[in-house]
């Protein structure tokens, strides 16, 4: 019997936000672990407002909105608050039912600017980390270190002298300056929209930008985050920060620190190892002499340290594509260290590559791995053959795939595959089997 097509709405809904939600959705273990955290936090959130006066966003909502727009990749304040309106997920995460109106996107900005007087997210990164210590995910002995630049959202044309000297971009909403033949550093130079931004150089043959310098101490047990440390970027940022996230880890007992040859310099390796830490560094013998030498090096320890400290570039590629941090549309060292600490606090375990049903993937927020809507992983095709068509070659499992030389692939009805004019343009969902 076909079903009647109403066009009316119904006045009144019965059924809770929560209960739309399907049991095993990553967001269920999500919101407890955050509802744990937030709850540690209420004295600090306590002191932050005053007892009298008109009532603010609470900094649980502002908290939890932000986690949301980390994890779904929402470009904007204004976009995240659209969804939060017309998103029952959304308002179920935040805490709101579904009459509550949702405030303005401005207003969002500025109550969220205050959880920076009390260093709001540091607090919040160190409930989540004392959680995942509390259910034994953490090595207390073997870490790695590394850090990466994260672009300033200020332009070249704005990076001007401190004196006020030389040509300034000429009227418009884009206008050109020419600045070639002028000799530009941090010294005499600093940007209009971002003065805290730095103009770093990451290695010969890339050009120069204005960027900050994110680091972090990943312990090794399951690639988790511990700790945390933003500078503006210079060429002894990465070994200072590291030597500060080394002092913090807790006890007296001896442990590893991993990290590539960049950090392998005399006075960073003594720092290291008067703070009773062996210096699992990678040598750099370019020209110079290593300051690791074979006692360090004859131990199979070594070997796996540099194994293993590689799984540090996952989080930052996790956090330059799924989350905001390629390039941040906030300015100062405050403001970009608050939403780095958010972003590795909401970092899954698939950033990290964790067997699947390993107790880091079903444990701690970390558990959430929710690409956005639409995500698609597109291989690029080989090039045609000599004699136009792409060759395919038959297998007794199916029949090869025709971008790739040697892996096969074997189409189920189960799959999400899609094959476009006529296998040239091959896109697959994420998740594909591979045999």
């Amino acid at each position: 019997m076909r079903g009647e097509h109403r066009r009316q709405e119904t006045m009144f809904s019965y059924v809770a936000p929560e209960a739309r939600v399907p049991e095993r959705h990553p967001l269920w273990p999500i919101r407890a672990m955050v509802d744990q955290a937030l709850g540690a936090l209420d004295a600090e959130f306590a002191a932050l407002y005053s007892h009298i006066g008109r009532p603010s966003i609470p900094p649980e909502y502002l908290l939890r909105a932000t986690l949301l727009q980390i994890l779904y990749s929402v470009r904007s304040e204004r976009l995240l608050v659209e969804q939060i309106d017309y998103n029952l997920l959304f308002r179920w995460f935040i805490g709101l039912s579904m009459d509550d109106p949702v405030w303005d996107h401005s207003t969002f900005i500025k109550n969220r600017d205050r959880l920076l007087e009390a260093d709001i997210a540091r607090l919040f990164f160190s409930e989540v980390v004392a959680q995942a210590r509390m259910a034994k995910l953490l090595s207390d002995e073997h870490f790695s270190v590394d850090g990466t630049l994260i672009q300033a959202w200020a332009s070249m044309k704005r990076f001007r002298s401190k004196d006020g000297s030389g040509s300034g971009p000429g009227p418009g909403r884009n206008s050109e300056r020419d600045f070639h033949g002028e000799k530009r550093s941090n010294d005499t130079h600093e940007s209009e929209t971002d003065p805290e931004a730095r103009l770093y150089r990451k290695s010969r043959g890339q050009g120069a930008q204005l960027c900050y310098q994110s680091h972090i101490l990943m312990e090794n047990r399951n690639g988790l985050i511990v700790d945390h440390e933003l500078t503006p970027a210079s060429g002894t940022g990465e070994r200072t920060a590291a030597v500060e996230m080394v002092t913090r880890l807790p006890g007296n007992h001896r442990a590893t620190v991993g990290a590539d040859r960049g950090y392998d310099t005399a006075d960073f390796i003594d720092d290291l190892r008067c703070r009773n830490v062996t210096p699992h560094v990678a040598q750099n013998t370019t020209n110079r002499r290593t300051a690791i030498d074979g006692r360090t090096t004859r131990h199979p320890g070594y070997t796996v340290s540099q194994r293993i400290r590689k799984r540090i570039e996952k989080t930052f590629g996790w956090s330059k594509t799924i989350g905001p941090l390629r390039q941040v549309k906030v300015g100062g060292v405050a403001q970009v260290n608050h939403l780095c600490l958010l972003t590795y606090a909401a970092l899954p375990p698939g950033a990290n590559a964790q067997p699947v049903g390993s107790r880091a993937m079903t444990s701690g927020p970390w558990c959430a791995r929710i690409p956005p809507l639409g995500v698609l992983r597109r291989k690029k095709p080989r090039k045609r053959a000599p004699d136009g068509p792409f060759r395919t070659t038959i297998t007794r499992n199916g029949w090869a795939d025709p971008f790739t030389k040697h892996e096969t692939t074997r189409f189920h009805d189960s799959f999400n595959g899609l094959l476009k004019d006529q296998g040239r343009n091959h896109v697959m969902f994420k998740g594909m089997d591979r045999l």
